[in-house]
């Protein structure tokens, strides 16, 4: 079937559904390069440069090349079809920043929680605040350059994981790679039961 010009224009004009994700995890474990790699838009981004006297606060332990870190958020966009359209919040990773998560997570679908199997221990609490709040999540595995490499089903039984929680292995840097992470988001959400609700227009 072919359509008519003003058929393709009434189709393209549908507004879309707009989904609220989360990118969470420990410090320097990927979650800016994420919302990068992916973002249809310049990502916004809150990053400062490391210093000297934030060392004792913000270990690098095995990230020694790490010179920045979010203090904010990080915000990028994806258009997963023409009629869904992802939002996505990264969260800081450090501990005095996480009066900003309440904010960051009203009215998110779902999250994912990034790991880093050289610092696995640093994504448990990011984990333990979604499962606190009902809140739908996917652990992705950012595969760094040098990191052993372990089976998903390793990672689930090290992090302790309910049987349904995805465990993906993922390269953040790569486009292709982080879109399929944020789709497993999306699918597990809806198929959870997610209590998510569109926003009202206003």
């Amino acid at each position: 079937m072919v359509f008519g010009r003003s058929e393709r224009r009434r189709k393209s004009s549908v507004e879309p559904v707009t989904l609220k994700i989360l990118v969470a995890g420990g410090f320097g474990v990927g979650k800016t390069t994420l919302v990068g790699a992916v973002s249809e838009i310049r990502p916004l981004r809150t990053e400062e440069l490391l210093t000297e006297a934030g060392r004792p606060v913000d270990p690098t332990d095995g990230i020694e090349a790490k010179r920045t870190t979010t203090v904010a958020m990080d915000f990028g966009r994806i258009s997963l079809r023409d009629d869904l359209v992802l939002y996505l919040f990264g969260t800081p990773g450090q501990d005095r920043f996480w009066f900003l998560w309440d904010e960051l997570a009203q009215g998110a679908l779902g999250a994912v929680v990034l790991a880093d199997t050289r610092r696995l221990s640093d994504c448990f609490a990011a984990i333990d605040y979604f499962e606190r709040r009902g809140i739908s999540f996917t652990v992705a595995v950012n595969c760094f350059d040098g990191a052993k490499r372990y089976p998903p089903d390793v990672v689930r039984d090290a992090l302790d994981l309910d049987p349904g929680v995805p465990v993906l292995l993922c390269d953040a840097r790569e486009r292709a790679s982080a879109k399929d992470v944020l789709i497993s988001v999306v699918q597990h959400a809806l198929e959870s039961g997610s209590d998510y609700r569109q926003p009202a227009a206003t």
